[in-house]
Parts: C-alpha cells; structure tokens; sequence
C-alpha cells in the first residue's frame, strides 16, 4: 500500500489519524522489521507486511494497484556468466488488471489489491 491508501484506510476507522501519523507508523513498523518497503521504477515507495514468500508484482496502468503474484518461476541461475551467484532479483510486470480491463467498479478493485 502507498502511504495515501493506508491514510485512507485508516480514516475509515479513526478519521481523526493525519498523514504524520502514517509516515511515523511505517518508520516505526519498517524498524521492527513488521513491514517490508516495496520499490517500483519510477514510483514512490509502497509497504507490505514483511516475511513473505518470494513474489512479484503486477502494476495496473489504469487504477495504479499493485497485486501480488505468488511464486517465481524465473530460473536466471542458468544463464548467468560463469562464477556468478544470484542474491537476489525484482520483477514488476505492467498492464491493465482484470477487474479494469473489463470495466467493473473501482471498490472491487481495491477489494482484491495485496500490495
């Protein structure tokens, strides 16, 4: 989630809480190591909760949601040079999600978003 949405999100149960508190909840939940912060090309930062199995991510051009997609099935350790050891790798796939892509309201798209 990108500040502004967990902003929202949380105003919908306490719409007293301001942008400052976010900002110093995520600083204070990336140093407990509860969240994990989420870098796409281009983007300001988004945060999911930490300890997830490795992923990727699906970037919708038209709601901006970003969804998760489970697994890796990328085997990039065969066709790196010689010596070479992999640590570690992002991919971020771009498009149109499913429920824009065949128009259906923007509350059901929000619904299904895993950031």
């Amino acid at each position: 989630m990108s500040p502004n949405e967990i902003l929202a999100a949380a105003q919908t149960m306490s719409p007293g809480v301001g942008q400052a508190t976010v900002y110093r909840t995520i600083k204070a939940f990336l140093a407990q190591g509860w969240i994990e912060s989420i870098e796409l090309p281009g983007e300001p930062p988004r945060y999911e909760v930490a300890g997830k199995h490795h992923h990727h991510h699906f970037h919708c051009q038209t709601c901006d949601g970003v969804f998760e997609i489970a697994g890796c099935a990328l085997k990039l350790e065969k066709g790196l040079p010689p010596g070479f050891k992999l640590e570690n790798h992002e991919v971020v796939l771009y498009g149109t999600c499913d429920r824009c892509s065949t128009g259906r309201p923007a509350r059901a798209r929000a619904a299904r978003r895993t950031r």
